[in-house]
């Protein structure tokens, strides 16, 4: 037996035991959710075709994992106008488990939410002051290091308050920025919704040079 759903602006073949990757959906690994924008039943006798979606029917599913997709780098250039951008992104996504495909109105046999976009998604629609956090509210990635603080302003593009987050984070010191890994850029990103701006940035070529002058 087999069904078309549609999720995140996507249609999607699918069958019990299949494990698919959506757009990311709010929840954990080993919550239940479920698809009620099924367009198309079929396998058993006749199949269904929605008009567009099938009445009654519905597809149960389980949250595998949350997760990142592969990083794409988007690069523009302007002839002649020494304009360069560079731009990285990872799409979020969400992995899940089919476990049943319903019709005639039956309930999963296990009790179940209806699949529906995360807040992360909602809130990048969001204005830009609605998304800043205070710096009390931000939880240390880092060991900050002993000693005085860096006056990380002088980084370009850190202004007092993003000095703050950084420090609640507990990076503190431009040797601490200048030895970040990729892993702790990507750690960085996703705590302040940077979406590429230390590499954009130049931040580690920067925090090595200011280092490298105290």
């Amino acid at each position: 037996m087999f069904a078309v759903i549609k999720t995140g602006g996507k249609q999607y073949t699918v069958s019990p035991e299949d494990v698919i990757k959506i757009e990311k959906l709010d929840g954990e690994a080993g919550d239940s959710v479920v698809f009620d924008s099924v367009l198309m039943v079929g396998g058993e006798g006749e199949a269904q075709v929605g008009a567009p979606l099938v009445e009654g029917a519905s597809v149960a599913a389980e949250i595998v994992d949350q997760g990142r997709g592969r990083k794409i780098i988007i690069f523009k250039k302007r002839r002649r106008q020494n304009s360069r951008r560079r731009n990285g992104h990872r799409q979020h996504f969400t992995s899940v488990k089919i476990t049943e495909i319903l019709t005639g109105g039956k309930a999963p046999s296990k009790a179940a939410k209806k699949a529906a976009p995360a807040k992360a998604d909602k809130e990048e629609k969001a204005p830009a002051k609605a998304k800043k956090a205070a710096a009390a509210d931000i939880a240390p990635l880092f060991d900050a290091p002993a000693g005085d603080k860096d006056d990380l302003k002088k980084i370009s593009g850190v202004g007092p308050v993003l000095e703050g987050k950084l420090n609640a984070l507990g990076i503190t010191t431009f040797a601490q920025v200048a030895a970040f890994s990729a892993e702790d850029i990507a750690k960085v990103d996703d705590a302040l919704s940077f979406k590429g701006r230390i590499e954009r940035d130049n931040w580690l070529e920067q925090a090595a040079s200011l280092a490298a002058e105290k």
